[in-house]
């Protein structure tokens, strides 16, 4: 089954965000879903403590740089998807990780800084796809993008990443509320509460408008 990593050493890329919200899009469309957590900070897991969680989300946790194969491997046997929430450095671990990807969305804001962590990974995937004598499919996704203005910073990115010939998801991660809502009141998008929550009908339509990219580049992978 797909296993699909979000990487990127840089720190508050979205990472983490844009991993749950494809996992419980996937589970709320009927999917098992793995997601092996292996950032140190563990938000993952903690969100899975907090009322809500589907049941078609299993969680594991606690890997190491020496596990995270075998987790992987063992989660695919038995869910539609695993998906990684990698550690935010460029480690032995998430090189391994990669390793046995199916897929890697790399998140980036709209910053050079947040651009320079994710060439770090994309030279990290060459380098495990030369180890493993295949390609790696992946693909940049735009976070916490503003839904009414496209920043200068965003658009030299942007550019930046076309001219490279680097892949970028059409559907960007927009800042919402109702995303952060999630770490703090568990559950999925559609179990937050419109009145203590804005934006959710939007946020709604970001998440399944990703996740639908992402499953259709994984069908394209795999032909």
């Amino acid at each position: 089954m797909p296993v699909v990593s979000f990487a990127n050493p840089k720190g508050g890329a979205g990472k983490t965000t844009s991993a749950l919200i494809a996992a419980t899009q996937l589970a709320e469309n009927g999917a098992s879903v793995t997601i092996i957590d292996a950032d140190p900070e563990r938000w993952i897991s903690q969100w899975a403590t907090m009322p809500g969680k589907p049941e078609a989300i299993r969680i594991v946790s606690d890997v190491t740089e020496d596990t995270v194969a075998d987790a992987i491997e063992a989660e695919s046997a038995i869910s539609a998807f695993v998906i990684v929430d990698l550690e935010g450095t460029a480690s032995l671990m998430v090189a391994n990780a990669i390793g046995f990807s199916d897929f890697v969305v790399i998140p980036l804001q709209g910053s050079s800084m947040d651009a320079k962590g994710g060439a770090k990974i994309l030279r990290l995937i060459a380098s495990q796809a030369r180890l493993a004598r295949r390609a790696i499919p992946h693909a940049v996704v735009l976070t916490r993008t503003s839904a009414a203005v496209k920043s200068r910073s965003l658009k030299n990115v942007s550019g930046e990443l076309a001219e490279a010939g680097i892949p970028v998801f059409e559907t960007a991660i927009v800042e919402r509320a109702a995303y952060r809502d999630l770490f703090d009141f568990g559950g999925t998008l559609s179990t937050l509460n419109p009145a203590s929550t804005s934006g959710i009908e939007k946020a709604k339509e970001n998440a399944r408008e990703f996740t639908g990219e992402l499953v259709a580049k994984l069908r394209e992978a795999s032909q």
